[in-house]
């Protein structure tokens, strides 16, 4: 690597900044545009880094990064519901995949062993680029989304059995028969440990950091769990993304789960784009261009067999239709990162040779780059195309996709919250404080704690989806710190919010919010009961606080239009309760409105 690491910071953020805006003007994707600046600065190109494997090995921690999001999106709930697709569709790419590819490799006379490590490692499809692409069209929870997810979750579980079998399928396969034994007791060790002490105390951990309210402490407790996790699962022997994932599913159904997903978000873009850049800086251009046929015939064939076993996967075991089966080859038939590791393994055993690992290397990543313009050129093949409806393993577990977001838990908010309880709405809570947090869940209420104001934590809560905004928040400077990032990110919510007094309430109306003054609709049911202990009807004294209530509001109105100008403001006010006055009193017949109903009813009679 040449200049300082400073120096290489800047050139990949320059790059970063230049070309994926580039890319997706023209509507190539980031990702394409991540590997081609890859291209140009890596060792085959302009030669700003000359090795990659540094760039790429630290840039894996994006793609553990994002494994840990995708894990807070899957409660156990929804994976319980996945196991069909992930190890029936999952199981079967691979083996089918595996095999096929395997035989093509015995024809062209690698020996059984070889062809075996050869076939599955090309079965494998890239986690980081395929999920990037779903993500940028917004097709994770589409059909074919959800069963390239539950296909690739089964490939990095099926990447951990594949790596520790080619010890002992190369040369010195028989004395490490017994270290085979102890790295699986070893991995399985591992995960109980993960999973066990995750429960019991990353909740905990999360809450005790929160009291803190230091929002830089709980940004470290999440990159730590993350890492820690990773770090954990590679020591036993086993994939890093899968540790993240898994601690990323014990959270899912915590409190902080938003929270955190806001957190780790610009993280993992960042470190997931110098992932990319890191794959296009491994691609061997010289390889490329002094096998030219060779390498191109290699990268057809292995896209053209995955993405025909891919389509036959997603239309039989999936139960796609057609066109999201297209979609579903043209996402997952490309090679995957975690063939570099294989077959440098498979190298350091003597399966294969210098040579032969090269061009599997530069067929994968030629493939990776390929694979966005291939996406395109499918999305265009089905555009419009109408959509059978298929036989999805996905029904039983619904979107949860909230219709209300209620910022701010206390006694306002939760008075709402059990009102759209009681008619099933769905809706989702936000509360800042970890204490009434920890205390509301404790009777059954779904709440997550974080900072409505933030555009990350919203966009994790899914407030895309959201219809009504309520902000119940107590402060006046944080409500209307809330109701202005809802109303820049979602100009066109209908946003209730919660007001102390009439100049908050003002100052919500200008932000285009619906105040709700916290007092007024209490006190004016106190006054129509006191009416009725006092003697009055009970219609009468309904009427009656129907009649102020509407007065009021008509008053607030008029108070707003003029609430800079006070002699013009006591003046509203002042007219306002004359008009009052003659409103009670025309209902007695008196004053000069109560001469005119008075008149008018006894014309009528």
């Amino acid at each position: 690597m040449h200049g300082s690491g400073l120096d290489l910071a800047l050139v990949f953020l320059l790059a970063a900044v230049i070309a994926v805006p580039v890319f997706r003007r023209f509507g190539l994707g980031a990702v394409l545009g991540y590997l081609a600046a890859g291209v140009v600065l890596g060792p085959f190109g302009l030669r700003v880094v000359g090795d990659a494997e540094p760039v790429l090995a630290a840039s894996e921690i994006g793609v553990v990064m994002m494994l840990f999001v995708i894990g807070l999106e899957l409660s156990p709930s929804r994976l319980k519901v996945m196991r069909k697709p992930v190890f029936g569709a999952g199981g079967a790419q691979v083996a089918v995949t595996g095999l096929v590819l395997g035989g093509a490799a015995m024809a062209a006379g690698l020996g059984w062993k070889s062809a075996v490590v050869v076939g599955l490692g090309l079965a494998l499809s890239s986690t980081a680029v395929g999920l990037q692409l779903l993500a940028e069209r917004k097709a994770l929870t589409a059909d074919h989304g959800r069963l390239g997810f539950a296909i690739l979750l089964f490939q990095d579980l099926a990447a951990i059995p594949l790596l520790a079998a080619i010890p002992l399928l190369g040369r010195a396969a028989a004395p490490e028969g017994e270290l085979g034994v102890l790295a699986v007791a070893k991995a399985v060790g591992a995960i109980v440990a993960l999973v066990l002490g995750g429960r019991l105390l990353l909740r905990h951990l999360f809450r005790i950091v929160a009291r803190s309210q230091m929002p830089e402490v709980f940004t470290g407790a999440a990159l730590l769990t993350v890492l820690g996790a990773a770090w954990l699962m590679q020591v036993a022997g086993l994939s890093a993304g899968l540790g993240a994932f898994l601690a990323g599913v014990l959270l899912a159904d915590s409190e902080f789960r938003h929270e955190l997903e806001a957190q780790i978000e610009p993280f993992k873009g960042l470190l997931l784009g110098l992932f990319f850049m890191a794959v296009g800086m491994s691609i061997d251009l010289q390889r490329v261009a002094a096998e030219p046929l060779l390498i191109a015939a290699l990268v057809v064939g292995l896209l053209s067999i995955k993405f025909a076993l891919l389509w036959a996967v997603g239309r039989m075991p999936g139960g796609l239709d057609r066109h999201e089966a297209l979609r579903l080859g043209a996402v997952l038939a490309l090679g995957g990162e975690f063939a570099f590791v294989v077959f440098g393994e498979a190298l350091k055993a003597g399966l294969i040779d210098p040579a032969l690992r090269d061009r599997l290397v530069a067929v994968v990543g030629v493939s990776m780059a390929l694979t966005p313009l291939l996406v395109i050129a499918i999305d265009r093949i089905t555009k419009g195309a109408p959509a059978a409806a298929p036989k999805r393993a996905f029904d039983s577990v619904p979107d949860g996709h909230p219709q209300v977001l209620i910022a701010g838990f206390g006694r306002f908010g939760q008075v709402v919250a059990r009102l759209l309880a009681a008619h099933r709405t769905p809706f989702i809570a936000i509360e800042h404080d970890v204490e009434q947090v920890d205390f509301v869940r404790r009777f059954g209420n779904v709440i997550y704690y974080g900072d409505p104001a933030k555009p990350e934590l919203l966009r994790s809560a899914g407030a895309q989806h959201v219809k009504v905004f309520v902000i119940a928040i107590d402060g006046i400077e944080d409500s209307l710190h809330t109701v202005r990032t809802i109303r820049r990110l979602y100009p066109d919510a209908v946003v209730y919010a919660r007001a102390r007094d009439r100049r908050h309430a003002w100052q919500l109306m200008d932000l285009g919010a619906k105040a709700i003054r916290e007092m007024l609709h209490s006190s004016l049911r106190m006054g129509e009961d006191v009416l009725r202990e006092l003697g009055v009807a009970p219609d009468v004294a309904r009427d009656h606080a129907e009649r102020f209530a509407e007065h009021d509001d008509r008053l607030l109105a008029a108070q707003y239009l003029v609430q800079d100008d006070e002699a013009a403001l006591m003046q509203a006010t002042r007219d306002a309760r004359l008009e009052l006055e003659q409103l009670f009193s025309a209902d007695a017949g008196e004053g000069v409105l109560g001469g005119i109903t008075g008149s008018a009813d006894e014309r009528r009679s």
